[in-house]
């Protein structure tokens, strides 16, 4: 294959693992194959039949073993990421772990994500139990584990398998993905980004992951796994990839795309992980943290951030008290896969700030107990730089202040706060 200039030859791993496991008291009372047959009706193909597949082909293996003979995992980094207590005092009370582990090739689809993956929730849900992930160390219910596999026309939530994480320097924000390594990519990263674009960079790296996971699935179509893929030294990120990375296609308008350099950090300790750095292209006038305002600014035009400071009044507070009223029948819904298909449930609560409290939205992942919340932020929160969008939040039930079920064409239920604030109606709060 031929590579100018244009392009970076980015290394292919020869083949990719991935690892679930299923802690239980006891031993399995179902076995694998009977508790994927039971979700026949559940799992959209190519997943289903992956799954079934893999399970008779020494691509795949499912294990129990006594928890002892397992690496402890670490709880602290189970929390951080999402671990209610409820999953933490199941997980010190297994006294076996079913291990799913499944191997393929690098390329489209990643078979062996999606099967490993489809299996282990078909093993928890027969045991009345959870997944764990332990590529992002995160728990996941096992209805959450399978609203993540692909639907019926082959479609996934990219932030349903990637975070975006960041930290402070001197120099100002260094952001990295988590996940890319799933598919044989390497992570991104970006440094230097200034301090007031963590919400909008860390949707900016998630379409951008998308774009370049896309180029990267079309350069290992062929039959043969190549040593490496040339990606496009200039990537191009749209509003469009944003969208779909979160899951909404159509809740994004036209802008401009902009582009991003794409540069090989390789790694100086064999231990630690190269990364693929966005940067501005070559030429541009001023600091990098200008271009990446300026980027945002392009995508983000017309779109402001979900945050709202409030003051008491009659319409917010009975907005509030008609959310809160529902949220024992919609938790009900949630947990019984009774709510319509391709709709994400997602809560509205507070955080506490200087000027007084700061409303948010989260996804919900789990809400198993029905004191907490898990879920994953839909924002970045000005009084709490640990709440960053797509990071795991837990939120107290008790704080949450309204509820929405969202769909392809908008808010579909709920949202009652939102409604009075869109209307125009004096600034209000619970």
């Amino acid at each position: 294959m031929l590579i100018t200039d244009d392009f970076l030859p980015v290394p292919v791993p020869e083949s990719l693992t991935a690892t679930y496991l299923v802690p239980m008291a006891g031993l399995p009372r179902v076995g694998t194959k009977t508790a994927v047959a039971a979700l026949a009706d559940r799992l959209a193909e190519p997943v289903y039949g992956l799954a079934r597949q893999m399970l008779d082909s020494p691509l795949m293996s499912v294990e129990t073993r006594p928890i002892g003979e397992f690496p402890e995992l670490p709880p602290d980094l189970l929390t951080a990421f999402g671990a209610t207590e409820a999953q933490l005092d199941r997980l010190a009370a297994a006294s076996h772990v079913v291990v799913v582990q499944a191997q393929y090739r690098p390329g489209w689809p990643p078979a062996h994500e999606w099967a490993a993956r489809a299996v282990a929730a078909a093993v928890a849900e027969s045991a009345d139990g959870d997944v764990v992930d332990v590529f992002g160390l995160q728990f996941l219910d096992p209805a959450t584990a399978l609203r993540s596999l692909p639907d019926e026309r082959g479609r996934i939530r990219l932030v349903d398998w990637i975070l975006v994480p960041y930290s402070s320097d001197a120099e100002g924000l260094w952001f990295t993905t988590k996940g890319l390594r799933r598919f044989g990519l390497l992570e991104l990263q970006t440094q230097g980004v200034p301090d007031h674009l963590t919400r909008a960079w860390g949707a900016v790296m998630t379409g951008a992951a998308r774009r370049l996971l896309r180029d990267w699935a079309d350069g290992l179509t062929g039959e043969e796994v190549p040593a490496f893929v040339p990606l496009p030294v200039l990537a191009t990120v749209t509003g469009h990839d944003i969208a779909v990375a979160y899951g909404n296609p159509e809740q994004h308008g036209a802008t401009a795309p902009v582009l991003l350099r794409l540069e090989l950090d390789p790694a100086t300790d064999p231990e630690a992980d190269s990364f693929l750095s966005l940067r501005p292209p070559l030429g541009h006038p001023g600091t990098d943290g200008r271009y990446f305002a300026a980027a945002c600014a392009t995508l983000f035009t017309g779109i402001q951030p979900d945050v709202r400071y409030t003051r008491p009044g009659d319409a917010m507070s009975t907005a509030v008290s008609t959310a809160r009223s529902r949220l024992d029948e919609v938790r009900s819904r949630f947990l019984s896969g009774a709510l319509p298909a391709e709709t994400q449930l997602v809560v509205k609560y507070a955080l506490p700030g200087a000027d007084g409290p700061e409303y948010v939205w989260a996804g919900v992942t789990a809400w198993e107990d029905p004191e907490r919340i898990t879920g994953a932020s839909a924002s970045d929160a000005a009084a709490d730089p640990a709440v960053r969008i797509g990071a795991p939040v837990v939120v107290a039930t008790a704080d949450v202040v309204d509820w929405a079920l969202l769909g392809a064409t908008g808010v579909l239920e709920g949202g009652w706060t939102q409604a009075v604030l869109d209307a125009g109606q004096p600034p209000t709060t619970p």
